[in-house]
């Protein structure tokens, strides 16, 4: 994308955040409407579809400290003017074309100058001459964006780990025209306007300043018969499934990067990587604390009071549990080694949290032996302490 393009764009209205969301703020909407408007979601519908890659690419740039932070300085300085076509007076009021106003201060290096990797100093280099020579923004490479997915699996997968498949529509390498954006058996031409550096310079006054070619639109190259598949992109959105290797312990909201498997680079670039975020369905008897499963059992009153020994289970079968006389309802008692082992090779242990279960109704028998336990234990409180820590 030329710079012209990338400020033109409103990325914060592409995801429907204000300019000072915060990143969660900006995730969630994202992943609304990249839920909302997915190729699988919507077969065949374009505007959904373009919707879908214009939320990715505003996801792309806002997600990134870096790139934001360039973006938004980018705008702050250029507003809408940038691009607009008006003229002098479109670069935010630095008085381009009277010789006035920036007063021999270079604005380049306000951000450093023509900064490796692309960005705000590649824009700002070109406006003001590129004067340091080199590569022009339109023509270096650049890494793919990272891209973000999603994946629900069982509390028991999310303990001993799994392979799942995941089917994944993202913009990718143009299979018919390999990136190119040429059709098969042609290739691209240098642009003759340009001299394939993809910006044209124009003189005002004592500055010259640059700004991405009119004719290639900044690329370098003009693509005279298109890729039918891609329109002369070189990157379009494409179905694939790969095999996610889900580790053992994972935990619900962890994001699992896979290196590589991101958009596509530009001119030679490295792709992106693929962030997978893991979701996993809560199990009806486990729960889960850090890498210790918690479960509540109940237990009845002689078996606290008198001790029992519980056959308690586990994910990978049953232990038995030894209940001391007088243990209280709601004690946890704690089994070694019967938790989510961790990354470390660790392994937590199962808390079992003890809980009197009470009886809806009761017979005669057991009636009469419950009134007759009341009678004998008549002396004893379970309350008095309570007056004295209240000093009553």
């Amino acid at each position: 994308m030329s710079a012209r393009e990338w400020l033109d764009k409103d990325f914060y209205a592409e995801l429907g955040v204000s300019s000072d969301a915060s990143a969660d703020e900006i995730k969630k909407s994202y992943r609304k409407l990249a839920r909302e408007n997915h190729p699988d979601a919507n077969p065949g519908n374009s505007r959904a579809e373009a919707k879908f890659k214009a939320v990715s690419e505003a996801y792309g740039v806002l997600s990134d400290p870096e790139k934001r932070k360039q973006y938004d300085e980018a705008r702050r300085l250029f507003g809408a003017g940038f691009g607009s076509g008006q003229g002098g007076g479109g670069f935010g009021g630095f008085g381009a074309g009277t010789g006035t106003g920036t007063g021999g201060f270079d604005l380049g290096d306000l951000f450093g100058g023509a900064q490796a990797g692309g960005g705000i100093g590649d824009l700002f280099g070109g406006l003001f001459g590129n004067r340091r020579g080199g590569a022009t923004s339109a023509n270096r490479p650049r890494r793919g964006a990272d891209v973000e997915t999603e994946v629900t699996i069982d509390f028991t997968e999310s303990v001993r780990g799994a392979t799942v498949p995941l089917r994944l529509s993202s913009p990718a390498t143009c299979v018919t025209c390999h990136g190119s954006g040429a059709r098969p058996g042609t290739r691209p031409r240098s642009c003759s306007t340009c001299a394939g550096a993809g910006l044209v310079t124009r003189n005002q006054g004592a500055f010259a300043f640059s700004e991405p070619c009119p004719d290639c639109r900044g690329r370098g190259q003009i693509i005279d018969d298109p890729c039918p598949e891609c329109r002369g992109e070189g990157v379009s959105t494409r179905t694939r499934t790969l095999t996610v290797r889900i580790p053992q312990g994972v935990s619900d909201g962890q994001r699992i990067r896979l290196a590589g498997q991101g958009e596509p680079g530009r001119h030679g670039a490295a792709a992106g990587d693929l962030y997978v975020v893991v979701h996993v369905n809560p199990h009806r008897v486990f729960g889960r604390s850090g890498n210790d499963l918690t479960i509540t059992i109940p237990v009845t009153f002689p078996e606290l009071t008198l001790g029992t020994t519980l056959t308690v289970p586990t994910l990978d079968g049953k232990v038995s549990l030894k209940v001391q006389p007088g243990t209280s309802s709601g004690r946890t008692l704690r089994v070694r080694g019967k938790g989510v082992e961790g990354k470390s090779g660790t392994r937590g242990d199962l808390l079992v949290t003890l809980q009197v279960a009470v009886p809806s109704k009761l017979d005669g028998k057991a009636e009469d032996a419950l009134r007759a336990y009341a009678e004998a234990t008549a002396d004893h409180d379970p309350r008095g302490d309570l007056d004295e820590l209240l000093g009553r």
